[in-house]
């Protein structure tokens, strides 16, 4: 994995992030089909030949009134009621999508957990630990990013939990 690769003008929040903070990750740029029904995350692993477990999508909720950030395999399903837990909460919801867009600058479907304009509390599912690299969005639909579980813990502060189940 490279550090600093020439980005191909693929640079978004959170590619800059990621080489300001020296990680090294792997970029998998891919064409989206914005006319897929595969959802945009198993479309992500589709397109990059990845394990949709390894690929992961970026969620964003509401836990007690505050957003919170989670981060779960693409071919599961989100628990809120583990989230919330995991976060200290009573409970968890979906947020709105412009709610999401606004606190992350991201738009759905290319919402990035890393470099987000506000840091968000963050849950990274436990399953990632299994894995020496696993893939978040890049910043943008059709871009996503290979690293390092540690790596995506570190650079967005993340607790990990089980939060997710069978979709």
């Amino acid at each position: 994995m490279s550090k600093t690769p020439p980005h191909h003008g693929a640079s978004t929040p959170a590619i800059a992030a990621l080489v300001r903070a020296g990680v090294a990750h792997t970029l998998h740029p891919y064409e989206h089909d914005p006319g897929s029904d595969l959802g945009y995350g198993l479309e992500a692993a589709t397109a990059i030949g990845v394990d949709p477990s390894r690929v992961f999508k970026t969620l964003c909720v509401e836990a007690d009134g505050a957003l919170a950030v989670a981060i779960v395999p693409v071919d599961a399903m989100l628990d809120l009621k583990s989230l919330a837990s995991a976060l200290g909460a009573k409970k968890a919801a979906m947020a709105e999508a412009a709610a999401a867009e606004r606190a992350t600058g991201y738009v759905v479907g290319g919402i990035s957990p890393i470099g987000q304009k506000r840091r968000l509390r963050t849950v990274l599912d436990s399953s990632a630990l299994g894995f020496d690299a696993v893939y978040v969005s890049g910043g943008r639909r059709g871009l996503d990013v290979g690293l390092a579980p540690g790596d995506l813990m570190a650079v967005t502060g993340a607790t990990t939990a089980p939060i997710a189940r069978p979709a």
